[in-house]
């Protein structure tokens, strides 16, 4: 199905369940049409529709309708205890003109600062006709064979006299709701809510072409008590975001309490990421039950990794859970990076750890997933349980045995380190990493290892299986690594070697119960790695 057709449907089936409340609201709907507002997409009714959100509040609070039509707009103020209500057939249009909404950066077409129950809602639409905002960018074209690395959504820029973005933005606000609405054609971000209290985002679509540049599904920073669920969102940036940076300068709010769910995201860029503007803390976030996809597009039109979580700038995660995510042609389905662009707050709990992902299923990827601390800063408490991916991309020569770039300093993506050494996982700088129950699928020519681990301390792999490597590659190769445990685990057939074991440092390397018969030579130290490093027992034979 294609995307456009999967999301017409999906939104056909999103019918706003507001106006049923309408009849307990203790005031009337106010009527854009009663405030002097005209249909047809043509004439300005800013004035007219600012002025019926004004009246509403002065009264106590209340409903803003937008009936059936088009209304073309410039920026607008919600108040506190009103809900913008689009109703069915209703389009609310943003100006192509940047005069219309207003200067300085705080350009958007909806906003609301400092307000209480304060919302959107409506099976209506709001378009901001992002294209009138964009140029090209000049970016010379990709070649073919590194599409992998490309991104669609370089290809257009913000035009000099700039855009409204985020289009749609709540800043310190309490008991936002956002429901149902269909939100097309964003100049910018589309939806950012900042330092916001008990935000409710349920049933809307998001509609983006995928060339649109930072054209940002839903952002968050700084916000608490969050719950999504059950949206569509397809866009040229990353389709759900969660940040911690203050873009005025102060001192981050934690992001705590969210959790979204049932929701189907694509995108060129990360389809659910934590970062990058990571300079305070994440605790308690939940991603679940949902869909994270591509067509089938050219490769810098795919979604780059299907979950991101990124701290690269001071701040800390502790307290992630990933679970039941359906990826369908991500590049990457998973990447874990803990990174050193800056430290501005100097936070004693800096860092990554408790995240768990479970309950994975990706296929037609690209690329492996990848976690990563740097030097003295490691990733830690890593669970990735039932995960299972199919890699299609043909492996080349010059992948095999690579050395892989540290870049503590360098913008978080997958793609940072080129393509990796290893085709499932690649590991590095982290401590009690657990896979159970981790399945990893190959073409048939592979080369590389399938897992690599390097500098990974006081981990356990259990119930691993994977399709064969091709050539002298093991299926798992541990470089420097301490107390790492590897059970229940199947050798496939046609592979030269299980496990190698590289490096001076490697010391308490354990293999339990694993089925590694008819393997002509199970476990290989080399490259200074001692023998006794590794102990190893398979079904019917005696510790070695």
């Amino acid at each position: 199905m294609q995307r456009r057709d999967f999301l017409s449907a999906m939104f056909a089936l999103a019918v706003a369940d507001v106006r049923r409340d309408w009849g307990r609201s203790a005031y009337a709907a106010k009527n854009i049409l009663d405030y002097g507002a005209h249909s047809g997409g043509k004439e300005l009714n800013t004035e007219s529709i600012q002025r019926a959100v004004t009246d509403a509040h002065s009264q106590g609070g209340g409903v803003v309708l937008v009936p059936r039509g088009t209304f073309l707009t410039g920026k607008l103020e919600l108040l506190s205890r009103v809900t913008l209500y689009l109703d069915v057939g209703a389009t609310l249009l943003g100006s192509k003109s940047i005069s219309d909404y207003g200067g300085g950066p705080g350009r958007h077409l909806i906003f609301a600062t400092n307000a209480d129950d304060v919302g959107i809602a409506g099976s209506g639409r709001i378009d901001g006709q992002g294209r009138s905002f964009w140029e090209p960018s000049g970016e010379e074209p990709m070649p073919s064979d590194e599409l992998w690395r490309g991104v669609a959504s370089h290809k257009l820029k913000p035009k000099k006299a700039g855009r409204p973005s985020p289009m749609i933005f709540f800043k310190e606000c309490r008991g936002v709701q956002i429901r149902d609405v269909r939100i097309d054609n964003s100049p910018g971000w589309t939806l950012h809510a900042f330092n916001c209290d008990d935000v409710t985002i349920e049933r809307i679509a998001i509609n983006n072409p995928v060339d649109g540049p930072n054209t940002d599904g839903i952002d968050l920073t700084g916000c608490q008590n969050v719950e999504i669920s059950n949206c569509i969102v397809q866009t040229g940036d990353d389709a759900i975001c969660l940040k911690t940076t203050d873009p005025n300068g102060g001192e981050p709010r934690l992001v705590k309490g969210v959790k979204v769910s049932g929701c189907s995201l694509t995108t060129c860029c990360n389809g659910f990421k934590v970062g990058t503007e990571s300079e305070g803390g994440f605790e308690n976030v939940i991603f679940s039950n949902s869909t994270v996809y591509s067509g089938d597009v050219a490769y810098d039109e795919r979604v780059i990794s299907g979950v991101a979580l990124e701290i690269v700038d001071g701040g800390w995660i502790d307290g992630v859970q990933v679970i039941g995510i359906q990826m369908e042609r991500v590049r990457a389905p998973i990447f874990i990076r803990l990174g050193n662009r800056k430290d501005p707050y100097k936070y004693s709990q800096r860092g990554l750890r408790h995240v768990s992902i479970e309950d994975i299923h990706a296929t037609d990827t690209l690329m492996a997933s990848c976690i990563t601390g740097f030097p003295g800063t490691i990733v830690q408490d890593v669970v990735l349980s039932n995960v299972n991916t199919s890699n299609i991309y043909p492996s080349r020569a010059e992948w095999l045995g690579g050395t892989v770039p540290e870049r503590p300093n360098g913008y978080p993506e997958v793609w940072m380190f080129g393509m990796l050494p290893a085709s499932g996982l690649y590991a590095r700088h982290a401590n009690g990493l657990l896979m159970q129950k981790t399945t990893f699928s190959t073409g048939a020519r592979e080369t590389r290892p399938t897992v690599i681990f390097d500098d990974v301390k006081r981990s356990r792999i259990s119930g691993f299986t994977s399709t064969p490597v091709i050539g002298s590659m093991p299926i798992i190769q541990l470089v420097d690594c301490s107390e790492i445990q590897i059970v229940n685990s199947i050798e496939p057939q046609d592979t030269s070697h299980f496990l190698e074991v590289e490096g001076s440092r490697s010391t308490g390397i354990l293999l339990v119960d694993d089925n590694l018969r008819g393997v002509g030579k199970p476990v290989e130290t080399s490259h200074g790695a001692s023998p006794g490093a590794v102990t190893w027992q398979t079904p019917g034979t005696a510790s070695k």
